[in-house]
């Protein structure tokens, strides 16, 4: 990991042609919204021709919500890298089999603590509707349809998650990875989020098959993060910015590390380093 140096600004930065940007501790501030400046700077990147892609586990109709006014000129890395969207055309996806998904449901509808999000193209499912969990749900899923049993769903499942008020990381993480975690990728995407989809599926993936698509290098490549599911990401770039407030260990998976993301870090090291 290399820390910030404020004397190191635009003069090797000029080839950097696809940014990439988490978004809950990253990108957005600490009430979970996006600043007004990064449209401007957004028009800025594009005059470049410099494309920026929201990276989240966030599903596409809430990313394409929250930055309705240039979405049709965005990159959308969605569900935790699961699916890729460029100007509403789908680049990539990776669908969970039926039979896992069943088997994650009756397993999940088990942990203490946890209610269970089946993340799809078409929409996201959940079968509870009690006030503190729809707060947490609405936080993240623009489109989301309750349904009596989640095993009746019909679309493409993307991921399974578990939202898990004991603590993602303390309790569920360590119920499903000892069961799970040979046959499919778990990871902690937030202090109440668990997230489950195929191996191999996770941001630096699905940001290889962007790069790959786009003829972009990992020289050409900037990348924002701040948490575990951003770990494979910070890898595929040069440029990679782990954030002031993220955990260590996402800290030494980085080159540099940017200010918090309620000091606007993102858009400061956009502007300072490329603008």
């Amino acid at each position: 990991m290399v820390l910030i140096n404020t004397n190191e600004r635009k003069e090797d930065n000029s080839m950097i042609k696809l940014i990439a940007s988490d978004m809950d501790g990253t990108l957005l501030d600490g009430n979970g919204k996006l600043n007004e400046e990064f449209f401007h700077v957004f028009k800025k990147l594009k005059k470049n021709n410099i494309i920026f892609a929201a990276a989240s586990g966030r599903q596409y109709f809430n990313l394409a919500e929250n930055f309705k006014p240039v979405k049709d000129d965005m990159l959308f890395i969605c569900e935790n890298g699961t699916y890729v969207l460029h100007k509403d055309k789908e680049l990539y996806s990776n669908v969970l089999d039926k039979s896992y998904v069943d088997a994650l449901i009756e397993h999940g509808r088990t942990i203490e603590g946890c209610e269970l999000v089946l993340c799809g193209k078409k929409s996201a499912y959940i079968e509870k509707s009690y006030e503190k969990f729809i707060t947490e749900v609405e936080k993240y899923y623009f489109k989301y349809t309750i349904v009596d049993d989640l095993t009746t769903v019909d679309d493409d499942i993307l991921k399974v998650t578990l939202c898990d008020f004991l603590g993602a990381k303390e309790n569920s993480n360590n119920i499903i990875s000892p069961t799970w975690g040979s046959k499919l990728h778990v990871a902690v995407s937030g202090q109440i989020w668990l997230d489950i989809t195929n191996k191999g599926a996770n941001k630096g993936v699905a940001l290889e098959h962007v790069q790959e698509k786009l003829n972009v290098s990992y020289d050409e490549t900037m990348v924002f993060g701040d948490y575990y599911n951003d770990l494979e990401m910070l890898k595929k770039a040069h440029y990679s910015f782990a954030m002031e407030n993220a955990p260590e260990e996402v800290k030494e998976s980085s080159n540099f590390v940017a200010k918090s993301n309620i000091n606007n870090g993102v858009l400061e090291e956009i502007k300072n380093r490329i603008l």
